[in-house]
């Protein structure tokens, strides 16, 4: 310390840190003189010392596994259906009196894929008038559109 200022002074061995980081594989079984000859740090015999030794992952001596000891827990419904969710404040990209589509909304870019179909729902103003034909509107949305003086078909 010097008049209360802290001073780092390099020294010589600090010059060379970082060079000599890089560890030197360990070439096994080349020898007795090297330290790893014979059985090559592998032990006697046993599993472990063989060519492709070793236990699977989870391996627990043969005692029955954590994974299998564990319960199952829920399923996955194949019936399930897949919307698209597009809020009605979107659909105001399109022109007046235009037909909006499914494959409309795709090509627009509104929607990147259409899965088992479009929801339409109520979040925002839609201030033009338009034609909507696509699976599901909700109330609000459908209110929405009709106040605007346009038309909603659902199921389409």
């Amino acid at each position: 310390m010097f008049r209360g200022v802290e001073i780092n002074i390099m020294k010589f061995d600090d010059l060379f840190k970082g060079l000599d980081d890089k560890k030197k594989r360990n070439r096994v079984g080349r020898g007795e003189g090297s330290g790893n000859g014979k059985t090559c740090g592998k032990g006697q015999k046993g599993q472990n010392s063989r060519s492709g030794g070793g236990v699977r992952r989870g391996f627990e001596g043969g005692q029955m596994p954590l994974h299998r000891r564990l319960p199952k827990r829920g399923f996955t419904n194949i019936f399930s259906k897949k919307y698209v969710i597009v809020d009605v404040e979107k659909l105001n990209v399109f022109e007046e009196n235009s037909e909006i589509t499914e494959n409309s909304l795709k090509e627009s870019g509104i929607v990147s894929k259409i899965k088992d179909g479009v929801v339409v729902l109520g979040r925002g103003e839609i201030t033009k008038k338009i034609i909507l034909r696509v699976k599901r509107c909700s109330e609000s949305a459908k209110s929405k559109i009709i106040a605007a003086g346009g038309k909603v078909e659902e199921n389409f």
